[in-house]
């Protein structure tokens, strides 16, 4: 079984059968870099677990600058849920920054071991508590938190961002300027 499929996959709940199952069901693909997996305006058919690379979320502002939402690295989940779960149009485009490999699982794929494998629906609730609590955190730290601060933390938790993504991405995910940015960068 793929690693990162297990290190994503795992709960107590889930078995080595479970995992295998699970496994069977994603197809390895990939995507150059500037590529995009979805456009604003698709309906997603499908999610991805990121094997290597980086993807990013981004949105068009009512200027249609392109701001940042999102960056997935290794072992995550690259997904936008509404549009999945929903069957809605994206308002996010995700594209890969660099050369990417995912593990892809289709919409009904996903839904048939959903229904049929009880630690991957515990598995899917955990995740997505995860994911409630880490958009309200993130959206509390612009708030609360200097642009040095939201810096350093992203430097911290995902450095192969800091290392591998065009600063002026980085900045609007921050929300701020370029030249905030350069500058906090020279301050640190």
């Amino acid at each position: 079984m793929q690693q990162n499929l297990k290190f994503v996959y795992q709960h107590p709940l889930l078995s080595e059968n479970d995992l295998e199952k699970l496994a069977s069901k994603h197809q390895r693909t990939e995507f150059k870099k500037n590529e995009f997996l979805l456009r604003e305006g698709e309906i997603s058919a499908e999610y991805y677990i990121l094997e290597s690379g980086i993807v990013r979320g981004f949105v068009h502002d009512y200027d249609q600058n392109e701001i940042t939402t999102e960056f997935f690295v290794e072992n995550d989940i690259v997904i936008v849920p509404s549009s999945l779960f929903q069957k809605i149009p994206s308002q996010e485009n995700l594209q890969a920054v660099m050369d990417c490999v995912l593990w892809k699982i289709s919409y009904d794929d996903f839904q048939e071991l959903f229904h049929e494998i009880e630690g991957f629906r515990e598995w899917g609730r955990v995740w997505f508590s995860y994911q409630v609590f880490s958009m309200k955190q993130r959206s509390l730290d612009v708030v609360m938190k200097t642009a040095s601060e939201r810096y350093l933390k992203l430097m911290k938790e995902k450095p192969q961002i800091i290392r591998n993504v065009p600063l002026k991405q980085i900045a609007s995910y921050l929300g701020i300027t370029d030249s905030s940015l350069s500058r906090i960068r020279r301050e640190i």
